[in-house]
Protein backbone atom coordinates (compact mmCIF):
# COMPACT_ATOMS: atom_id res chain seq x y z
CA UNK A 1 0.00 0.00 0.00
CA UNK A 2 1.18 3.50 -0.74
CA UNK A 3 0.55 6.40 1.60
CA UNK A 4 -2.01 7.77 -0.88
CA UNK A 5 -3.88 4.45 -0.97
CA UNK A 6 -4.07 4.35 2.83
CA UNK A 7 -5.33 7.93 2.99
CA UNK A 8 -7.84 7.37 0.15
CA UNK A 9 -9.20 4.24 1.83
CA UNK A 10 -9.46 6.08 5.15
CA UNK A 11 -11.33 8.92 3.42
CA UNK A 12 -13.78 6.55 1.71
CA UNK A 13 -14.59 4.66 4.90
CA UNK A 14 -14.80 7.83 7.03
CA UNK A 15 -17.36 9.31 4.65
CA UNK A 16 -19.39 6.07 4.70
CA UNK A 17 -19.39 6.22 8.51
CA UNK A 18 -20.82 9.73 8.61
CA UNK A 19 -17.77 11.98 8.72
CA UNK A 20 -17.60 15.16 6.66
CA UNK A 21 -14.31 15.80 4.89
CA UNK A 22 -13.01 19.38 5.08
CA UNK A 23 -9.70 21.22 5.45
CA UNK A 24 -7.68 17.99 5.18
CA UNK A 25 -9.49 16.31 8.08
CA UNK A 26 -12.79 14.63 8.90
CA UNK A 27 -15.46 16.10 11.16
CA UNK A 28 -18.44 14.81 13.12
CA UNK A 29 -20.45 17.42 15.02
CA UNK A 30 -23.24 17.72 17.56
CA UNK A 31 -24.57 20.70 19.51
CA UNK A 32 -22.26 19.76 22.41
CA UNK A 33 -19.02 18.63 20.74
CA UNK A 34 -17.02 18.46 17.54
CA UNK A 35 -14.77 15.49 16.80
CA UNK A 36 -11.94 15.95 14.30
CA UNK A 37 -9.91 13.14 12.74
CA UNK A 38 -6.53 14.04 11.27
CA UNK A 39 -4.02 11.66 9.66
CA UNK A 40 -0.44 12.68 10.44
CA UNK A 41 2.57 11.00 8.85
CA UNK A 42 4.91 9.62 11.48
CA UNK A 43 8.49 10.81 11.54
CA UNK A 44 9.53 7.36 12.79
CA UNK A 45 8.25 5.02 10.11
CA UNK A 46 5.93 4.44 7.21
CA UNK A 47 2.72 4.87 9.17
CA UNK A 48 0.02 7.44 9.71
CA UNK A 49 -0.96 8.42 13.23
CA UNK A 50 -4.64 9.12 13.73
CA UNK A 51 -5.10 12.29 15.76
CA UNK A 52 -8.54 12.26 17.37
CA UNK A 53 -9.43 15.69 18.71
CA UNK A 54 -12.53 16.47 20.73
CA UNK A 55 -13.67 20.06 21.08
CA UNK A 56 -16.36 20.73 23.70
CA UNK A 57 -18.58 23.64 22.70
CA UNK A 58 -18.59 26.35 25.36
CA UNK A 59 -15.54 25.00 27.20
CA UNK A 60 -13.45 27.93 28.41
CA UNK A 61 -16.21 30.15 26.93
CA UNK A 62 -15.16 29.15 23.39
CA UNK A 63 -17.08 27.75 20.48
CA UNK A 64 -15.36 25.72 17.81
CA UNK A 65 -16.70 26.20 14.29
CA UNK A 66 -15.42 23.81 11.63
CA UNK A 67 -12.10 25.23 10.40
CA UNK A 68 -8.63 24.36 9.15
CA UNK A 69 -7.18 25.40 12.53
CA UNK A 70 -9.10 22.60 14.26
CA UNK A 71 -7.44 20.12 11.91
CA UNK A 72 -3.89 21.43 11.67
CA UNK A 73 -3.14 23.72 14.63
CA UNK A 74 -5.17 22.83 17.70
CA UNK A 75 -5.02 19.60 19.70
CA UNK A 76 -8.55 19.83 21.09
CA UNK A 77 -9.88 19.83 24.61
CA UNK A 78 -9.35 16.06 24.58
CA UNK A 79 -6.81 14.25 22.39
CA UNK A 80 -5.91 10.64 21.69
CA UNK A 81 -4.54 8.39 18.97
CA UNK A 82 -5.52 5.00 17.59
CA UNK A 83 -4.96 1.92 19.77
CA UNK A 84 -1.77 0.06 18.83
CA UNK A 85 -3.69 -2.99 17.61
CA UNK A 86 -4.89 -0.92 14.63
CA UNK A 87 -1.48 0.40 13.57
CA UNK A 88 -1.35 -2.10 10.70
CA UNK A 89 -4.32 -0.38 9.03
CA UNK A 90 -2.43 2.91 8.84
CA UNK A 91 0.92 1.54 7.60
CA UNK A 92 2.08 2.21 4.07
CA UNK A 93 4.97 1.01 1.89
CA UNK A 94 4.12 -2.53 2.94
CA UNK A 95 4.38 -5.57 0.71
CA UNK A 96 0.63 -6.18 1.00
CA UNK A 97 -1.14 -4.64 -1.95
CA UNK A 98 -4.51 -6.35 -1.67
CA UNK A 99 -6.91 -3.40 -1.64
CA UNK A 100 -9.90 -5.55 -0.70
CA UNK A 101 -8.27 -6.89 2.47
CA UNK A 102 -7.03 -3.44 3.42
CA UNK A 103 -10.48 -1.90 2.90
CA UNK A 104 -12.07 -4.65 5.04
CA UNK A 105 -9.52 -4.04 7.81
CA UNK A 106 -10.10 -0.26 7.61
CA UNK A 107 -13.84 -0.85 7.83
CA UNK A 108 -13.29 -3.04 10.92
CA UNK A 109 -11.13 -0.31 12.47
CA UNK A 110 -14.01 2.13 12.10
CA UNK A 111 -16.69 -0.33 13.26
CA UNK A 112 -14.74 -1.58 16.28
CA UNK A 113 -13.06 1.62 17.45
CA UNK A 114 -13.50 4.91 15.55
CA UNK A 115 -17.30 4.98 15.25
CA UNK A 116 -18.15 3.87 18.82
CA UNK A 117 -15.49 6.19 20.26
CA UNK A 118 -16.50 9.26 18.26
CA UNK A 119 -20.23 8.69 18.77
CA UNK A 120 -19.67 8.77 22.53
CA UNK A 121 -17.38 11.80 22.18
CA UNK A 122 -20.22 13.85 20.70
CA UNK A 123 -21.76 14.45 24.14
CA UNK A 124 -20.49 15.45 27.56
CA UNK A 125 -22.13 12.38 29.10
CA UNK A 126 -20.43 10.22 26.48
CA UNK A 127 -17.05 11.80 27.23
CA UNK A 128 -17.49 10.94 30.91
CA UNK A 129 -18.23 7.33 29.87
CA UNK A 130 -15.11 7.29 27.68
CA UNK A 131 -12.99 8.22 30.69
CA UNK A 132 -13.87 4.76 32.08
CA UNK A 133 -13.37 2.95 28.72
Amino acid sequence: MTDKQVKDTFNDVAKLKGFDSAFGGWFKESSECTVVLDLQKSNHGDIYLLNIKIFVQGMFAKNYPKSKDLVKKQVGNIFRRQPAEYDDVLKFNTSSTDDTIHRERMNSFFEEFVTPFTNKALSKAGIRALAKW
